[in-house]
């Protein structure tokens, strides 16, 4: 027996634990070839999992839920899924339904273009009872029937298990919740967002089974980040293969485990191409929009990054003017660009030296006049001073023009 009065489990096993893949994930912020790319990216994922599982000597794949971003993706991305798996025969890949995409009527994993395609190393864990995957290895799946379980599904499919000599994994997916949360409806950690969720996994009773050797390593999907949850290491987040927010704090992940009676080996393997990128800055002069052009240039790959700026501050309209010029360039480089409105503000305030030296006269330079006032002050100063910067844009590329 081990230290923990176990006997020695009679197998080792080596797989590949990942979640989170929401292909077919929309972006409202990605534009034509943009959203493209981040679709393809992902799917290529796919392929560089079965490659890596191939490489380590691995002999499955679990993905714990949110195989696809919803039940009603495009046909071509579930085509183009299934055969990225096809193209690992050796290789086996057990998906869990999620919250994404439940195993209800209205399910893709039975629908007529999935199972149709559906190659034979590729297997749906659509019941909470045992698999055997190996000798002495044991998948125990807690699939989603809806997107709002009335109970804690990992307890539900672990409830009748004795403890055993076999290899058994848990193939899960949801929010976890800390020691007495699921009791009291109070004490939740940083990974669950709702304490009077019934679907919260509880961490105390993992741990407990872990303990008692009725389960071996714990594989969780939901979290997008790569996780260690608890104090045994048999707990874990995969994280999302391919990032897909700014909050995120490590994606990009698989995990390869190797599992036997001891402590298991987890081991993380990066396969994300994309990140997101915020950056925040104070802007008053011109050595400000340097660094502010200075950050964005060096983004290494643009077409595969997303990017927030948030800037605060007082910048004139000439400089302001500059600022859209510089931010227009880089969101053609970039896969998309966006400003951090909830945490901007920035000021632009109408200066003399703005207009010296522009040709306007007649109604043009009244109507400067008048937007510089209302500039100053009032209910409508922000807009006249956008109204401003946009009109010396204008002046700008006007002057230009050859004669």
């Amino acid at each position: 027996p081990d230290v923990t009065g176990h006997r020695y489990h009679r197998s080792m096993v080596k797989f590949v634990h990942t979640a989170d893949w929401q292909l077919g994930m929309p972006r409202h912020y990605l534009r034509g070839a943009a959203q493209g790319r981040f679709d393809d990216a992902r799917i290529d994922a796919v392929g560089a999992i079965g490659e890596l599982a191939t490489k380590e000597g691995c002999s499955f794949v679990v993905v714990c839920g949110d195989v696809f971003d919803s039940n009603q993706v495009e046909r071509r991305v579930v085509l183009r899924t299934l055969e990225k798996m096809r193209a690992t025969p050796e290789v086996d890949f057990y998906l869990l339904p999620g919250n994404h995409d439940p195993l209800d009527p209205s399910s893709i994993f039975r629908s007529r273009t999935f199972v149709d395609s559906q190659p034979a190393n590729v297997k749906v864990l659509e019941h909470p009872e045992p698999v055997q995957v190996a000798p002495d290895v044991e998948l125990v799946p807690a699939p989603w029937k809806s997107k709002r379980p009335i109970s804690d599904l990992v307890d539900d499919a672990c409830k009748d298990l004795e403890p055993t000599e076999a290899v058994r994994i848990v193939v899960a997916h949801g929010a976890v919740a800390s020691y007495g949360a699921v009791a009291s409806h109070r004490a939740v950690d940083a990974l669950s967002t709702d304490a009077h969720d019934p679907a919260l996994i509880s961490l105390a009773q993992l741990e407990r089974r872990t303990a008692e050797g009725q389960v071996h390593y714990v594989a969780l999907g939901d979290r997008h980040s790569t996780t260690n949850v608890g104090s045994t290491g048999r707990v874990w987040y995969s994280g999302a293969p391919e990032p897909t927010d700014y909050d995120e704090d490590n994606p990009g992940n698989v995990l390869v485990v190797e599992l036997d009676s001891q402590q298991p080996t987890v081991t993380t393997h990066p396969v994300g191409t994309w990140s997101f990128r915020r950056h925040e800055c104070e802007l008053s002069d011109e050595l400000d929009i340097d660094a502010l052009e200075r950050w964005l240039s060096s983004i290494d790959d643009k077409a595969r990054t997303i990017a927030k700026v948030a800037m605060r501050g007082q910048v004139s309209v000439t400089q302001m003017a500059r600022i859209d010029n510089l931010l227009d360039h880089h969101a053609h480089l970039l896969a998309a660009l966006e400003v951090w409105e909830r945490r901007s503000e920035l000021v632009v305030i109408p200066d003399d030296a703005d207009f010296n030296d522009s040709c306007l006269s007649g109604y043009a330079r009244e109507a400067l006049d008048h937007l510089s006032e209302m500039a100053a002050s009032g209910d409508q100063a922000l807009v006249a001073r956008d109204a401003l910067a946009l009109l010396h844009r204008l002046v700008a590329g006007t002057e230009r023009v050859p004669s």
